[in-house]
């Protein structure tokens, strides 16, 4: 469960580091998603979301992942921004990442 502290802190255009539980048949291992808040859905509800967005070997790979989801593992805040302009930067899907960066503030 994420701490009510870290819920207020996730926000468009934050970088967040997620570590999830993957279960690989019998084994479970913890993995990191490390990229871009674009989009956070629905408040503290219980089917609420926040869409993180990465680039893994020249691909983008976006995960959506429920707020109250028993997988998660822990969530790290990297970097925030002082002001995003919008609450869903969907936009950056199509700006290179010094692009994005410049549009959306971020010092990292």
């Amino acid at each position: 469960m994420i701490s009510k502290e870290i819920l207020d802190k996730i926000k468009s255009g934050a970088m967040i580091r997620v570590y999830e539980k993957i279960k690989e048949g019998d084994k479970e291992r913890i993995g990191r998603f490390q990229g871009l808040v674009i989009a956070r859905k629905h408040g503290n509800e219980p089917g609420a979301t926040f869409t993180v967005r990465s680039t893994v070997a020249g691909v983008g790979v976006e995960k959506v992942y429920p707020i109250n989801s028993p997988l998660i593992d822990k969530v790290e805040i990297t970097s925030a921004p002082k002001k995003v302009h919008r609450s869903k930067i969907y936009f950056v899907r199509n700006l290179s990442k010094k692009k994005s960066r410049e549009k959306i503030g971020v010092a990292a």
